[in-house]
């Protein structure tokens, strides 16, 4: 089962991740693809460790995502991604498009052949002002590409507002 969960900033999308990744039943391994580079950002980071049972798996993984659903993948596991546009934009700091199409395809090239439940966690940004600057521009166009991609290959696509899921493909949870 492949489960993408949009959502803007502070919607509840983790949340509602982590909740459904409990339900499943199965063992969680949480795939982190942050890297707290300031402040801040490591308080967000502290804030989802929190939030996450201490017997879930963790792995760490900014760029390689593809590889590490390969190595963790199986019937008996629940793989929670966090963030996939936080993975994007780790990739177009690289700043080598090359690497970033490789990326993304061995993403989407490898779902169908991955068992186990598999849960991807997604900022929603193209419901906004388009942003100034290319880079930006570019990250939203990348963001909406491959969210319309992975969409396709789900089973369920989940849109959180405000904490609450409204259910775009697939049944209702």
């Amino acid at each position: 089962m492949l489960q993408l969960i949009l959502g803007g900033a502070r919607s509840g999308k983790s949340r509602l991740a982590e909740q459904r990744a409990t339900d499943s039943g199965l063992a969680v391994t949480y795939i982190a693809t942050s890297q707290p580079l300031d402040g801040e950002m490591n308080e967000r980071v502290q804030l989802h460790r929190q939030r996450r049972p201490e017997h879930w798996g963790l792995v760490e993984e900014p760029i390689e995502l593809a590889r590490v659903l390969r190595e963790h993948a199986a019937e008996d596991r629940c793989l929670l991604v966090d963030c996939l546009t936080l993975w994007l934009t780790n990739l177009l700091m690289l700043n080598n498009p090359q690497r970033l199409a490789d990326e993304r395809q061995a993403l989407l090239n490898g779902l169908a052949t991955l068992p186990g439940h598999i849960i991807f966690v997604s900022n929603e940004t193209g419901l906004g002002v388009v942003p100034l600057g290319e880079l930006t521009r570019r990250y939203v166009d990348e963001a909406g590409w491959l969210h319309q991609a992975l969409a396709e290959q789900c089973q369920q696509v989940t849109l959180t507002v405000a904490g609450l899921p409204l259910t775009l493909k697939g049944p209702r949870p």
